[in-house]
């Protein structure tokens, strides 16, 4: 059940009304609501009960300390792809042990501050990623827990962008090579060899990709048992779609059956990295109509939320759900798009919707909890939007809206500052 439901006429976040929020927070707001996150997560961990399994939510999707930590009270870890990202999970309390950290290009002061906290595992994303972890761990006088990202080369027939799985993405190692790597590492001092990881993608709304890629997975864990070389989980990824408009329900249920079997006859704990399907759906962008206008036979509501805001519609062409605060009385009678004030003519948040709005009105961008907030930035010197957290019928702000003076406050330090370096002769 959705969190954003219509209540006596009014759009609600659980128990509260958004047009109350944005009287109190201002807009444009991403909205979050506890109980959804919650219900997502409570869906997996249904679905895997017969699976030894370990839910790492990737911080990428939505990065607030708030959400963080109502994860990591459900009992979540955290798949990682920064060192801030690692700061950000053990500034909630995240329990080290249930951190892994994917991402291909992991830097010496990342992957020192991985070593000092004594994350689960390293995701290993090259060759030469391998040794030079293999090098600083030695160094640091500690052995560094990896697994190998294996690139299955299966397609999960979803946006490109998003498809990381393919024989062509920068991601992974390729299966051919995987076996020996794996024995270059089992002799390399600095390393301890931990589990498999695979990723194929994001917005993946069937189960045969995944099975397309466990069956190479569990093809090569047979090889390495063989050669001597013991792991103790598979990492699968996440990439769990979600329900936008029209899409169909992950089938949570039909993988973990797939996978129960082949995972108990090896005694291998599972590990999921799911992010958006934890989200997405617990956030909108509250937003307000400035301004409505026609040109041609085009007709246009102009809203204070941006591409700089909400950069899915234009980077990927995606499309989200609009909900009107106020409940629509009758169906619209024209197409309208959803524009942001940007001067970009890609600004837009939503095309031809059936709608009707005026100016003033409030509208939620819905399915915005994931790649929202965290792929926004200052574009047209915008600040970005403030972040709100609502349980039940109580709501706090959990990022304050960024002000002008925020956002030059770096730059006015140096504006008129002395030149501190001198380029070197030539």
């Amino acid at each position: 059940m959705s969190s954003f439901e219509y209540q006596n006429g009014l759009l609600h976040c659980e128990q509260f009304p958004l047009d109350a929020l944005a009287k109190a927070f201002g807009t444009p707001t991403f909205v979050y609501a506890a109980g959804s996150i919650g219900a997502a997560y409570q869906a997996i961990t249904d679905a895997f009960t017969g699976i030894d399994t370990l839910v790492c939510y990737a911080v990428k999707a939505n990065a607030n300390l708030s959400v963080l930590k109502c994860l990591k009270e459900l009992g979540a870890g955290f798949d990682i792809v920064s060192g801030g990202e690692l700061a950000r999970a053990l500034s909630v309390g995240a329990d080290p042990n249930k951190i892994v950290f994917s991402g291909v290009g992991k830097q010496d002061d990342e992957i020192k501050a991985a070593l000092a906290a004594g994350i689960h595992c390293f995701n290993v994303e090259s060759e030469a990623e391998l040794y030079h972890i293999a090098t600083i761990a030695e160094a640091e006088g500690q052995l560094a827990p990896i697994s190998l990202r294996v690139n299955p080369d299966v397609d999960p027939k979803t946006h490109p962008y998003i498809s990381t799985g393919l024989s062509t993405s920068k991601f992974g190692i390729p299966m051919a090579d995987a076996l020996g790597l794996y024995q270059r590492a089992k002799t390399l001092k600095g390393l301890a060899i931990k589990g498999l990881d695979c990723h194929i993608g994001s917005q993946i709304t069937s189960i045969e990709p995944y099975l397309d890629a466990i069956d190479k997975m569990f093809a090569l864990i047979d090889s390495l048992a063989a050669e001597g070389i013991a792991i103790t989980h598979l990492d699968i990824g996440g990439g769990m779609g979600v329900r936008y408009q029209d899409e169909p329900d992950f089938p949570l249920r039909e993988l973990s059956a797939a996978l129960e079997p082949r995972l108990k006859a090896r005694q291998l704990t599972l590990i999921l990295e799911p992010g958006r399907y934890l989200v997405a759906n617990a956030g909108v962008l509250l937003t307000k109509v400035l301004y409505t206008k026609v040109n041609g036979e085009k007709q246009f509501a102009i809203v204070d939320a941006a591409m700089n805001d909400l950069l899915r519609p234009a980077l990927y062409g995606a499309a989200q759900g609009i909900q009107p605060v106020k409940k629509p009385q009758k169906a619209a009678t024209t197409p309208i798009d959803i524009v942001g004030p940007i001067c970009e003519t890609g600004d837009f948040l939503a095309k031809d919707c059936a709608v009707d709005l005026a100016a003033t009105d409030l509208v939620a961008i819905a399915s915005a909890g994931a790649y929202g907030m965290s792929m926004s930035s200052n574009y047209n010197s915008r600040g970005r939007a403030a972040e709100v957290f609502v349980q039940g019928d109580q709501a706090r702000v959990v990022r304050e809206r960024e002000s002008i003076d925020a956002q030059l406050a770096p730059e006015l330090a140096g504006l008129n500052a002395a030149f501190t370096h001198s380029a070197p002769p030539s």
